[in-house]
């Protein structure tokens, strides 16, 4: 049985950061993706690691400010999330892909509980 559970997400004010966490159990090694969703709107995509942490891939309103990384070793995927903006208040996911990763959400089969991460101004 998969089973993804996030944390590290809280309260912080503008300019600050965040790191989360996702630990993963009951799957193979592969590559896993973060996604957020904020009230109101769609779940959208926000990073993705290939299983051996060699390549990763970013929404362009994340480049530059949030770091995706993995510890196989501990089966734990993190994201840095820095210089924080109001804007980045949502939900975050980790997710599995049935296959390949994308940054569509309809191609992850699991998901987290979620974390939420709250910006404030």
């Amino acid at each position: 049985q998969v089973r993804l559970v996030e944390s590290g997400g809280g309260l912080v004010q503008a300019g600050g950061s965040l790191r989360l966490s996702c630990v993963a159990s009951g799957l193979t090694l592969r590559a896993m993706g973060w996604f957020r969703q904020a009230p109101g709107k769609e779940r959208e995509f926000v990073a993705k690691i290939s299983w051996n942490g060699v390549s990763t891939d970013y929404a362009d309103s994340v480049k530059g400010r949030f770091t995706i990384s993995r510890d196989n070793a501990k089966n734990t995927v993190y994201l840095q999330m820095n210089s924080l903006k109001p804007e980045h208040t949502a939900t975050y996911y980790c997710a599995a892909p049935r296959a390949i990763a994308s940054m569509e959400p309809k191609d992850y089969a699991s998901w987290g509980q979620g974390t939420q991460g709250t910006v404030s101004s």
